[in-house]
């Protein structure tokens, strides 16, 4: 069995609250882009995970794909896998490489086993593994609330532009985006926001994480620079970075300088 776990941005991202259970408030809209891994599994004697690629900052044996396998294990008959995850999505870039992985991994181990498990309860079983890996199910446009995995449809459509992703070699921590992010409740709704012309986004479509991490990491703030001083119709971080984008115009994009390394993609 092989999938194609692909990637995803944030347009808009509000810190609302932080709750009792330690986690935050938030409401961000999910989109999903064409950059993609590889996750294949066959019947082995003994479950195991190969990674390649890019190389990773977990152990093989920690990889959120043997979380989703070892849940549906623990409810359902699944033989020992051999499992091969080719890893071409950044991480820790804010796009959501392996909650994609885990919940196409769920999927896929659902559709190949016939185990007849609902839209409903994968998504249930995929926000128990993570909090955005509910939203890789429908794997369509939605506004995301709670945790994240509180989804609601979205009909935004950007089909018709080119997403230009900058994935810089700067890795920032989740845990310190969120200590220097100010939580704010009284805004506009974003599902409000993003009805809007979106030439008009620039001044309302905001990504709260920004602010703290740019101040950290200014050649991510110049990236942002540059996209919009290139003609960018919409220029933002994705989730706590520290990948950047920019919605142009079909056939637009670009060109980015910077004297750190980084990798680039169209979607």
């Amino acid at each position: 069995m092989i999938c194609f776990p692909n990637a995803k941005i944030n347009l808009g991202l509000h810190i609302l609250e932080k709750r009792q259970d330690g986690f935050h408030e938030l409401e961000t809209i999910f989109y999903p882009v064409q950059i993609q891994d590889v996750l294949e599994f066959n019947k082995a004697s003994d479950t195991k995970i190969t990674q390649h690629g890019l190389v990773l900052d977990n152990k093989a044996e920690d990889n959120i794909v043997l979380s989703a396998y070892n849940l549906l294990k623990s409810k359902y008959k699944l033989p020992s896998l051999d499992i091969h995850l080719l890893k071409n999505i950044p991480f820790g870039a804010g796009l959501g490489g392996g909650s994609a992985d885990a919940a196409f991994m769920l999927q896929a181990l659902n559709d190949y086993f016939e185990l007849n498990i609902t839209n409903h309860q994968l998504k249930e079983h995929a926000a128990a593994i993570g909090s955005d890996c509910a939203f890789f199910i429908d794997n369509k446009a939605a506004l995301a609330k709670g945790r994240g995995e509180i989804l609601t449809p979205c009909s935004i459509d950007l089909k018709e532009y080119c997403i230009q992703i900058i994935c810089p070699k700067i890795h920032v921590s989740t845990k310190v985006a969120y200590a220097g992010v100010k939580p704010m409740n009284e805004r506009k709704d974003l599902s409000e926001i993003i009805k809007q012309d979106i030439y008009s986004w620039k001044d309302s479509l905001v990504n709260d994480f920004e602010q703290s991490v740019f101040e950290q990491f200014p050649a991510l703030a110049d990236i942002k620079t540059q996209l919009y001083a290139q003609e960018a119709i919409y220029a933002a971080m994705s989730g706590s970075g520290s990948s950047l984008f920019g919605i142009f115009p079909k056939n637009k994009k670009a060109n980015i300088r910077m004297d750190i390394g980084f990798r680039e993609f169209i979607s």
